[in-house]
């Protein structure tokens, strides 16, 4: 499939997920995809506001293009992240997909009260997992034009 965007530099993604399982599924889903990407991981919420606000140990990191989001994290919840993210004027336009296992509707609603551009439930099996991260990942870097890096809009 190439890179999504011609003649640009890779998709920077943002994977803020603290299961090291989901973590290598996800990493074999892009490998597998052959989108060109640069995958960072952080492991808690609070890593990932860091990460995102370019702080301490982050400073240098480039912004991403698209984060994608656990909800059941250590430190800070995925919602608290949502928030604090979608708050953020230089941040609010960076897309989130929420990645989570959960199901539960009230998780659904309260996700999209908070403005995620997305929400998949992952799927048990690793090979449905990898489909589902590649379904997202042809859609988001091959259909979607996602805002570019220091696309910032008030």
């Amino acid at each position: 499939m190439g890179d999504a965007r011609p003649g640009s530099t890779p998709v920077e993604i943002l994977l803020v997920e603290d299961n090291p399982g989901d973590v290598r599924l996800t990493e074999e889903a892009f490998r597998e995809a052959r989108i060109e990407n640069n995958l960072h991981v952080v492991t808690d919420g609070v890593e990932a506001l860091q990460f995102l606000e370019r702080r301490g140990e982050y400073g240098d990191v480039p912004r991403p293009d698209l984060v994608l989001l656990d909800l059941n994290l250590p430190r800070m919840n995925g919602d608290e992240v949502l928030e604090a993210l979608k708050d953020d004027p230089e941040l609010r336009t960076i897309p989130v997909i929420v990645l989570t296992s959960s199901a539960a509707e009230e998780d659904v609603v309260k996700s999209y009260k908070l403005h995620a551009n997305a929400y998949l439930t992952k799927p048990v099996d690793p090979a449905e997992f990898i489909d589902t991260v590649q379904s997202f990942e042809r859609f988001w870097f091959s259909i979607v034009k996602l805002p570019g890096a220091g696309g910032e809009e008030s």
